[in-house]
């Protein structure tokens, strides 16, 4: 893709991105304009319900989609660029798990800290990081390594939440909504430390675009390249597991919005890391910001979860991926 079309392509996007972020805060049970928006910043005594209504509910749940949406995005990215594997996402390396086992333990053992599961999900997310780079570096930190370690983890967390849950029902409860993923009740105070991390994630990842591009090449081509695989590796890794624990930590465990946005961004801006990055962000935040307002709209007063709209549009595409690898000659 050359510059001109490229450029065409943000210009589409960040016209997408702003009337899908308008919509996500005028469309709602109680329909606002954009001149009752403008007049409730301008007046917040003079219009007090709709600008309760934006700043308490719409404004934080649209900024929690854009959050979420380049935050997984760009995990992905990252995943699949350096492993090499077009199914990699937060998901299959485990962070996913790692952040609900911790969830499911804080609630066990502290039953009335609910408030501290952003924390808990966190730090799981990163402790399993840790300890799936361990098992890596440990038999050479290879590619397959990391995405092995990632399901063996994964399988195994959630055999240790199964059991916890079934031990506790209070527990279930509370963790079937936190599984769901969803961003009804995030407040605008929760989402800014995960909003600075994902921005400098963001823009760490462009600075190693060229050394990630050289590592979705394979190994011996980086190492040629006078690239430190193994190092560059773990870094990168790190970014796409802070960016996804990011979002865990305020939207619970959203699927396969790191598995299915990276596909679309390759096919629109081609295989150059930088532009797949600055895509993927842009369709990530639409997609979501998309899913939460068809979730909360479609079947008011019932919302539906962003999660399982996400799962609903997640899980064909993976079952299409599989297919379409039987085809590759590595798979």
């Amino acid at each position: 893709m050359n510059k001109k079309r490229y450029l065409c392509l943000i210009a589409v996007l960040s016209a997408a991105l702003i009337m899908s972020a308008s919509a996500s805060l005028t469309v709602g049970p109680a329909g606002l304009s954009v001149g009752q928006l403008i007049g409730a910043m301008r007046d917040p005594d003079g219009n007090r319900a709709v600008y309760t209504i934006l700043c308490s509910i719409r404004f934080p749940r649209m900024l929690a989609a854009l959050i979420g949406g380049a935050g997984l995005s760009l995990s992905g990215v990252i995943l699949q660029s350096v492993t090499g594997n077009p199914l990699a996402g937060p998901n299959t390396i485990g962070v996913n798990a790692g952040a609900g086992l911790a969830a499911v333990v804080c609630l066990y053992f502290f039953p009335h800290a609910s408030g501290s599961l952003p924390v808990a999900a966190f730090f799981g997310a990163f402790i399993t990081l840790w300890l799936i780079l361990s098992v890596a570096c440990a038999s050479g930190n290879g590619k397959a390594t990391v995405i092995m370690a990632g399901i063996a983890c994964t399988s195994l967390f959630q055999a240790i939440i199964s059991f916890i849950t079934v031990l506790d029902t209070d527990v279930l409860s509370v963790y079937s909504s936190f599984s769901l993923g969803s961003f009804s009740g995030v407040s605008s105070e929760q989402l800014a430390v995960p909003g600075i991390l994902v921005f400098i994630c963001f823009f760490a990842a462009l600075s190693l675009s060229g050394r990630i591009t050289a590592l979705s090449l394979g190994d011996t081509v980086a190492s040629s390249l006078g690239i430190r695989v193994g190092l560059c590796r773990t870094v990168c890794l790190m970014l796409a597991s802070l960016s996804a624990a990011s979002v865990i930590s305020y939207a619970g465990l959203l699927g396969f919005v790191g598995l299915v946005v990276p596909h679309m961004a390759r096919r629109l801006a081609g295989n150059a890391v930088h532009r797949q990055i600055t895509v993927s962000a842009f369709l990530g935040a639409i997609l979501l910001l998309c899913a939460d307002l068809i979730g909360r709209t479609l079947f008011s007063p019932s919302e539906i979860s962003v999660g399982i709209l996400m799962a609903m549009i997640g899980a064909p595409f993976f079952f299409i991926l599989l297919l379409k690898r039987r085809h590759m000659p590595d798979a």
